[in-house]
């Protein structure tokens, strides 16, 4: 499932080429002979007859990674100045990842008028990570995580929440998983299905994975399957560490122990937070009738939304240029401004099921259809609605 490039392994690499005329195509070219995807190009002058390029392309992994910037620099002129940064899996370095951090900030501030501060940490150390942020904690009201990779983001939070009197809150864990509820929630009512009744098949069994499960068993879903890339998540699997181990009692009561394409027949809802281009219109095409398709790997989702559109009620992906898009920015301000505003310690699943209903709502009855299920991230009352639901559930108790 892991063979085509992915956004998780999404790489900016700086280089300085001559400014004659195939120079930039010759390393398009360069990346995508080495198997991988530019998704941005960035070019400024830069001394004389000399470009300065910055090219951010999708990998499959590191080493994936690696050999694309070595394709690179092989090109006669080439001159790689800045290393490259491998976003989303954790080795990028504080460095290149504050740039990412501060937009965050950015972001808490103009939707829900919360003071955030990026704090890159210059290590990877579990323990150094926890009791950095242990005693920093005086300072904030609420611990916002980030781009910590699976599994160890798991106890990271763990061992946080245990030890803080504020509120712990990964949001590529439980924004996701609130915003991915909150539109499964709207599109179910589109197709007239109970989430309930409904046999869901995931794929991706990370942190957003394992999140948005909880999420969704928590809230009533009871026959789910998920595959990551060994296939199909089951008890008794070979090599299934901690976390994979509690997927494993929790989902799949039929045992299933094949591949992803086999569990999408019959399925009435597939939810992709794993690889690009792992599905193709003919295995949505087996799913139930009504099917909902929740692809959301970046830039590529997992099948193409269009074709999925031939055969699915409704479509989701990640994206912004589709309808749908399931984006955690719909979230994390909201919940941060309610769980402030009520002075909670915690961070329940209570109150991720309360933003997840609120979000919703906030789209009405009336514009309620397969091509709108989520409000856009710039609706007005988005973050308002998300901060009264979560304010709400933490109400006294947690004081």
């Amino acid at each position: 499932m892991s063979v085509a490039p992915s956004v998780s392994y999404s790489i900016t690499v700086r280089l300085e080429v001559p400014s004659r005329g195939r120079a930039v195509s010759d390393l398009t070219h360069a990346v995508e002979q080495a198997g991988g995807a530019v998704t941005a190009l960035d070019v400024t002058p830069y001394r004389y007859e000399r470009l300065r390029v910055d090219v951010t392309c999708a990998a499959r992994d590191t080493d994936h990674a690696e050999e694309i910037v070595q394709s690179m620099r092989a090109i006669p002129g080439v001159v790689v100045n800045d290393g490259s940064a491998v976003l989303g899996i954790g080795n990028v370095g504080p460095y290149a990842a504050m740039p990412v951090m501060e937009g965050k900030a950015a972001l808490f501030k103009r939707f829900a008028d919360i003071d955030a501060w990026p704090v890159c940490l210059d290590t990877q150390d579990t323990d150094e990570i926890v009791r950095t942020v242990q005693i920093i904690a005086p300072a904030f009201g609420g611990i916002n995580l980030e781009d910590i990779g699976a599994p160890r983001c798991f106890e990271v939070e763990r061992r946080l929440r245990e030890l803080l009197d504020i509120p712990v809150f990964h949001d590529d864990q439980h924004g996701t998983a609130i915003v991915v509820l909150a539109a499964l929630t709207n599109a179910l009512r589109v197709v007239g299905k109970k989430l309930a009744s409904v046999r869901i098949v995931m794929a991706g069994a990370g942190a957003a994975g394992t999140a948005v499960l909880k999420l969704l068993l928590a809230s009533g879903a009871s026959d789910v399957v998920v595959c990551d890339d060994q296939g199909a998540v089951y008890p008794g699997r070979p090599g299934l560490g901690d976390s994979l181990q509690w997927v494993a009692e929790h989902t799949n009561p039929s045992g299933y122990a094949g591949n992803l394409a086999g569990a999408l027949p019959g399925a009435d809802v597939f939810i992709g937070v794993s690889a690009s281009n792992i599905l193709t219109g003919a295995h949505i095409a087996t799913m139930a009738r009504d099917a909902i398709v929740f692809a959301l790997a970046n830039p590529d989702p997992e099948v193409d939304p269009d074709a999925a559109g031939e055969h699915a009620a409704v479509v989701a992906t990640g994206r912004s240029d589709y309808p749908n898009q399931i984006n955690n920015v719909l979230a994390f301000p909201g919940v941060f401004r309610g769980l402030l505003d009520a002075q909670s310690r915690m961070v329940t699943d209570d109150m991720l099921i309360a933003a997840a209903r609120a979000l919703a709502g906030v789209v009405s009855p009336a514009e309620l259809g397969p091509h709108y299920i989520i409000p856009s991230v710039f609706h007005p009352d988005v973050a308002s609605a998300v901060a009264a639901a979560v304010r709400d559930a933490a109400g006294g108790r947690h004081h």
